[in-house]
């Protein structure tokens, strides 16, 4: 049975009284099954409820008439006042309204996404703005200092901290987020990352391992990734995709491949990948280079390109070794070895290069030895002249 406009502010008022955030946020929420049953109701009920949910009901409705009509654009900028009008009830809230808050962020969020896909190639920065206008939340949380702590704001600080990044991320304005993120650290009185839900601790270790990534601090980088893939639910393979995505490259320059069965869970990561691994434990750097020349559109859109490309230097060391172990794992041998080595795997080089290989391995701590250059000789170490990837002790200094 269609619900009427009356049902609808009762719901609405009820929600409120019993302070229900669930229930406010499936009546606020646009694509919920009510939506269009309003859609032709509207000023004649101005008034009915307190401020300002009269006036939130009939944006609702506006917003849902918007988004059947597919007028992204318009459903934004009244979704935008919809969220403006809520947060002039929050300051007199308490953690309650909080599912409320995140639904009609999400939704502002999403409908600026389709806001933007509507405009074509003409400008649009609805994205931009909501990353502005949620932004205003993360303040409106912070500020919370005379609820109980169970029933703060606060607890609604990392989610809104998530969705401002995504909201850069997705405009490809990352730089922005350090503001957001300097006023999260200056402010004592936040609660530890590891008392919020299980879902805003993962978003905001992604993002935070994504930023590291992109300043090219890797270590960290790879701490926040792990943080967040062994946080991130099961069932929630997407996201766990996305994780790998950046934290497998990371972990092979460490050394560290992924395994066979990793990769089968996730098809996509398996095309990508596979091939640099298998390149990497058979020591052929050819079918290395060509699977960086296959994939370097994909890798460059990912901002992965230079870090396979450095990953490089692992598959050169699995042929060296493979060199070595077929001469009994001499501790002297002649260049011309390793030469000889490069040309039969497909790497058509002078002698001369072929030394410049040999050395920079050697400096990289890929091998323990040292050239002869007067004798075009390499002297390895008597005991692990090969050491592990993994033992290096600086492995991301030379991406």
């Amino acid at each position: 049975m269609p619900i009427t406009f009356s049902t609808y502010i009762t719901q609405l008022t009820d929600a409120v009284q019993l302070t229900n955030g669930p229930n406010l946020a499936y009546l606020l929420r646009p694509t919920s099954p009510h939506g269009k049953d309003l859609r032709n109701a509207l000023k004649r009920f101005e008034g009915s409820v307190e401020s300002p949910w009269d006036e939130i009901a009939i944006q609702y409705v506006l917003v849902c008439s918007h988004i059947a009509k597919k007028q992204y654009e318009e459903a934004f900028k009244e979704e935008s006042q919809l969220v403006s009008l809520f947060y002039r009830f929050l300051p007199e809230s308490r953690g309650w309204t909080l599912p409320a808050l995140f639904s009609i962020l999400r939704d502002l969020r999403d409908l600026a996404y389709d806001a933007d896909s509507q405009s074509g190639g003409a400008k649009s920065d609805s994205m931009e703005e909501a990353a502005r206008i949620i932004t205003k939340a993360f303040g409106l949380c912070m500020t919370d200092r005379t609820s109980p702590y169970e029933e703060s704001r606060k607890w609604g600080i990392y989610y809104v901290v998530g969705l401002v990044l995504k909201c850069y991320f997705r405009v490809r304005r990352i730089s922005l987020s350090k503001n957001i993120l300097r006023a999260l650290e200056a402010n004592n009185d936040v609660p530890p990352l590891a008392q919020y839900p299980r879902a805003h601790q993962v978003t905001f270790q992604y993002y935070i391992g994504m930023l590291s990534f992109l300043n090219e601090d890797f270590v960290k980088a790879e701490q926040e990734l792990t943080l967040a893939f062994y946080h991130c639910n099961n069932s929630a393979r997407g996201n766990k995709q996305r994780i790998l995505t950046y934290l497998i490259p990371l972990r092979i320059i460490q050394g560290q491949l992924p395994s066979a069965e990793l990769l089968r869970r996730f098809p996509t990561l398996e095309e990508l990948y596979s091939p640099f691994v298998k390149a990497i434990r058979s020591g052929d750097v050819q079918a290395y280079d060509k699977a960086l020349e296959r994939s370097e559109q994909r890798l460059l859109e990912l901002n992965l390109w230079l870090t396979l490309e450095k990953a490089r230097e692992i598959s050169l060391r699995s042929l060296f070794r493979k060199i070595w172990v077929s001469v009994d794992k001499s501790t002297r041998m002649p260049i011309s070895m390793f030469h000889a080595g490069l040309k039969i795997s497909g790497i058509d080089v002078p002698v001369e290069e072929a030394e410049c290989y040999v050395a920079n391995m050697i400096y990289r701590g890929f091998m323990r030895g040292y050239i002869s250059h007067e004798k075009q000789m390499v002297v390895l170490a008597q005991t692990n002249a090969f050491p592990r990837v993994a033992d290096r002790p600086n492995p991301f200094q030379t991406i």
